[in-house]
């Protein structure tokens, strides 16, 4: 598989990543030997960078992508985590609701500070039973998560003593890149006018419908050269699925201007003869900005299906037609933004 650089590191990852949040039980059970086949499958399908991170299932996805890895070429993946949350442990049964089914007995507190930074990164060596964390994302920093005032104190936190700790972890050799892992665009524009970070993880915020990133995320990125990692690339299901009842847009059911959006971008597609889910998935990576699309998932089926749909070649003519069927989505829900 054909690698992106990261940034202006001398970081590559590959044009097509693993995300993790699923093996941590995301709204369903993810049994261990699930995991692996799942895993597994990412590793022989060509995909060599990985991400995970502690909120999924509180430990849990850590702990299993750690396992994984331990027993490939060490020299052959990059693994990204995140911080920001830092767990802590509960008494069994205890662990609060957040869609993770059979999740570790942690919770998390938030803390973007210069030590809990550095703690953070700690705790997952230890989860992950590995020596080396190649890319760390301050994880859900922003608006959307912690609301207008109580994001105003994360933000002065992390721009006043957390971003030293990431600066001082690459400066030392420990991790090779930084960045953001959000799903907004408001908190990165805030972030890299006040610090030079390396790498985005952007989820559904650039994709064949919605583009909330276009208008400046995407240009400051490339005057940066900051590197973005797209996720969400669905948009939570709709353009895997199609529009069809209850497909849901960013972690809620379509609205109908959605919907109806979907369908014309639908017909498009099999105009061309290609499935929806292919041009999504395509699409991002045809930005210079873009390093890498994150898939996620706990069937091997599914990550199989849709790596087949990666490897089909699509029409140079066929996104124009897109354009006139995108939009800039509202904020996101409370449900979104757990993941």
């Amino acid at each position: 598989m054909r690698k992106r650089q990261i940034g202006r590191t001398a970081l590559a990852v590959t044009e097509f990543s693993f995300g993790a949040a699923a093996l941590g039980g995301l709204y369903r059970a993810c049994p261990r030997e699930q995991a692996m086949d799942t895993l597994q499958v990412a590793w022989d399908t060509g995909i060599r960078y990985f991400d995970v991170a502690p909120w999924y299932g509180l430990g849990l996805a850590e702990r299993r992508v750690g396992d994984f890895l331990r027993d490939q070429p060490e020299n052959e993946y990059v693994l990204s985590t995140k911080v920001g949350r830092l767990l802590r442990p509960v008494p069994s049964g205890t662990v609060p609701d957040y869609s993770y089914v059979d999740p570790l007995s942690f919770d998390a507190d938030y803390d973007y500070s210069y030590d809990g930074i550095m703690r953070s990164v700690d705790f997952s060596y230890a989860r992950l039973g590995l020596n080396r964390i190649d890319i760390v994302y301050v994880h859900d920093i922003g608006g959307y998560t912690h609301g207008a005032e109580r994001n105003a104190f994360h933000l002065k936190q992390f721009l006043d003593s957390g971003v030293r700790a990431l600066e001082e972890l690459k400066s030392s050799g420990a991790i090779q890149a930084f960045g953001l892992g959000v799903n907004e665009v408001p908190v990165c524009l805030d972030v890299m006018r006040n610090a030079d970070i390396d790498c985005i993880l952007l989820a559904g915020r650039y994709t064949l419908l919605d583009r909330s990133a276009v208008a400046e995320l995407l240009p400051l990125c490339e005057k940066t050269k900051t590197s973005l990692v797209i996720g969400g690339v669905f948009n939570s299901g709709i353009l895997a699925t199609g529009p069809v009842p209850g497909a849901p847009f960013d972690y809620m059911p379509a609205t109908r201007e959605v919907l109806a959006k979907v369908g014309a971008m639908e017909e498009i597609a099999k105009r061309h003869g290609v499935p929806l889910a292919a041009a999504a998935l395509h699409f991002t990576l045809r930005h210079p900005a873009v390093a890498s699309v994150l898939i996620g998932t706990a069937k091997a089926s599914s990550l199989e299906r849709n790596m087949a749909l990666a490897a089909q070649p699509l029409p140079d003519d066929l996104y124009d037609a897109f354009e006139a069927f995108t939009l800039v989505a509202p904020p996101l829900g409370e449900e979104a933004v757990r993941v």
